[in-house]
């Protein structure tokens, strides 16, 4: 199963303390974080703060030309602002991967 391979993968990686599978709960809540440059002039500046302001995403860094976004949440609305920010003048995207926790009262150990 390569759930399985993963699990064994992920626990000989050093300082890895526990290894669970949140998706046999189906009550997980999981986030990423990400960098987003941007470089643009113009219409397009606006337009990129605009969106930013929609999603919800942190200015980090400005210059004349440029913006760093930092944004949090699914992985599909990270998705969503990489790809509307393509025409605008996407330059790098730094993500952090999936994190998750258990929802509720529960733990994971």
């Amino acid at each position: 199963m390569v759930i399985e391979q993963i699990r064994h993968q992920l626990e000989r990686i050093v300082p890895v303390h526990s290894v669970v599978d949140l998706t046999l709960t189906g009550a997980e809540l999981e986030r990423e974080m990400a960098l987003v440059k941007v470089v643009c002039t113009g219409d397009k500046r606006v337009e990129s703060l605009r969106l930013a302001e929609a999603f919800r995403a942190k200015v980090v860094d400005t210059t004349h030309e440029s913006f760093v976004y930092e944004l949090t949440g699914s992985p599909s609305k990270l998705n969503a602002f990489v790809n509307l920010m393509r025409p605008l003048g996407l330059a790098e995207v730094s993500r952090t991967g999936v994190v998750a926790i258990v929802r509720g009262a529960e733990t994971m150990s």
